[in-house]
């Protein structure tokens, strides 16, 4: 995916700027990620000669409480926009360098809705996000139509997105007084179709960008 969002919903989220940026250094697991093979855009399972899945590395942030993991050949940056409290944004970019997703914490954001008609695909629960404030965070995939324009998104959600006609989602998630937003990057039009949709989730990219956002952790 390239590296502009689009939301049609009308929905924007927040994010640090910073001039600082520093480089992650990868902590390669030793451990594979089932959830990142496949091959993209296929739609069934991965069959035994298939690729064997990358590594995975895991990202702190400067707290040393918040974290997730990522493909140990992609990378992440920092844009620090406040070192107390801080705020700032990790951009993990995959291996030919395409920003793929944004994490950002701090202690102000903000969103605006409008109402959609959405069709869910996947939300489910974040193990590691469990036990901070109500409602739960969830990973979650699924499209906005407004004016038949589609808008994907798969982000984390307070709570699991309902189905029909509902308000667009800002995606603010509080972890311990503070706002966490996780969202993958998508270029506008992602998709050509729900079924297409579908078929990315099912690959490698969307597996690896579903384990990223299922793998955030707040300690």
């Amino acid at each position: 995916m390239a590296n502009v969002s689009s939301d049609a919903a009308g929905t924007p989220t927040a994010r640090a700027t910073a001039p600082a940026s520093v480089s992650a250094t990868p902590v390669p697991s030793s451990t594979p990620d089932p959830t990142t093979a496949g091959e993209r855009p296929a739609s069934s399972a991965p069959t035994s000669s298939a690729p064997a899945p990358a590594g995975l590395a895991t990202y702190t942030f400067p707290d040393g409480r918040l974290s997730f993991k990522y493909p140990a050949d992609w990378r992440v940056e920092l844009f620090e926009a406040s070192a107390s409290p801080f705020v700032g944004t990790a951009t993990v970019y995959d291996a030919s360098g395409e920003r793929q997703a944004e994490i950002y914490t701090g202690v102000i954001a903000d969103g605006v809705s409008s109402p959609v008609t959405r069709t869910v695909f996947e939300s489910v629960p974040v193990p590691g996000l469990q036990g901070q404030p109500e409602p739960a965070a969830h990973y979650s995939f699924y499209v906005d139509n407004v004016n038949e324009i589609a808008t994907y998104r798969m982000h984390l959600t307070p709570g699991a997105p309902i189905a029909g006609a509902e308000m667009g989602l800002p995606g603010l998630i509080r972890i311990d007084g503070r706002i966490l937003i996780a969202e993958v990057t998508f270029i506008a039009n992602p998709f050509a179709s729900d079924d297409a949709a579908k078929a990315w989730l099912a690959g490698e990219e969307g597996q690896a960008l579903k384990a990223l956002m299922m793998s955030v952790s707040y300690s």
